[in-house]
């Protein structure tokens, strides 16, 4: 790695070049690479020639440091005057640089989530999730942002929506919701307010009403939604030459029809 000259400037901050991996610093920010480490610093690492300028643009007080190759990497970038600013060690760069894209990250802290109210009704839409795989987490993230979802209910087996891979699919969606943790399938019981959860075996979903204010479940991945639950279960009509669709694709389809029967607002 180049070295920084003393006192090296952009955006009124110095650069610290750090390359040993041994590094305390290094070690933590190595950690956030899985779920593990996320949640025990409450911290996550930010990727994407796209999503990094787009996040320091409308969201850049989220974030409390930029790491890059080499600190020219940063040139042109809209860094707060008060974010710290890190030149890593190349091999320190690409094992933190998990999605490849050669291109400097933002370190920032995870928000904190509160334990969901069910004996609340809930208002808009609040989507309750127990998909376990970050990268369809992600992208169902990005269609609740899209669709107008603010209130986002991790059911327990849920991944880490500041995993790496579900900051990429999401693509910044995370910034633009509030996250809860929701326990439990037990945690239900008695819940106020439409509670809606889509089921293969449900009514046909383009027969029903969209309320404004409702629960949406969706459940693990191939397993679905628990019988046991009481809710409105709602089918998506198909040809029927494939058993079922992609949990992320189902709930994006139930999405925009609650979306479209808002009058698109």
């Amino acid at each position: 790695m180049d070295k920084i000259p003393e006192g090296r400037q952009m955006g009124g901050g110095e650069w610290r070049a750090i390359e040993s991996l041994q590094n305390a610093q290094a070690k933590r920010w190595l950690s956030l690479t899985e779920t593990r480490g996320i949640k025990k610093h409450g911290a996550f690492l930010l990727s994407g020639r796209k999503t990094v300028p787009e996040a320091l643009n409308r969201h850049g007080a989220r974030f409390t440091a930029v790491l890059a190759a080499k600190a020219e990497d940063a040139d042109g970038l809209p860094l707060p005057a008060g974010i710290a600013r890190y030149a890593v060690g190349r091999a320190l760069f690409e094992m933190l640089d998990t999605n490849g894209t050669g291109f400097p990250l933002l370190a920032g802290e995870v928000p904190e989530m509160a334990a969901a109210d069910f004996s609340k009704p809930p208002k808009g839409l609040e989507l309750l999730c127990a998909l376990g795989d970050p990268a369809n987490l992600g992208a169902l993230l990005r269609s609740a942002a899209a669709f107008g979802v603010g209130r986002v209910v991790l059911m327990e087996g849920a991944a880490h929506p500041f995993h790496p891979k579900a900051l990429r699919g999401g693509a910044n969606a995370q910034f633009e919701m509030s996250f809860l943790r929701g326990g439990g399938w037990s945690a239900l019981e008695g819940a106020k307010g439409p509670l809606v959860a889509l089921d293969g075996a449900g009514a046909d979903m383009t027969d029903y009403g969209w309320p404004r204010d409702l629960r949406l479940v969706l459940g693990e991945e191939g397993l679905g939604v628990p019988p046991a639950l009481t809710a409105t279960r709602l089918a998506i009509a198909t040809t029927g030459r494939v058993e079922s669709l992609n949990a992320t694709v189902a709930a994006s389809l139930a999405l925009h029809a609650w979306y479209a029967a808002r009058g698109k607002k």
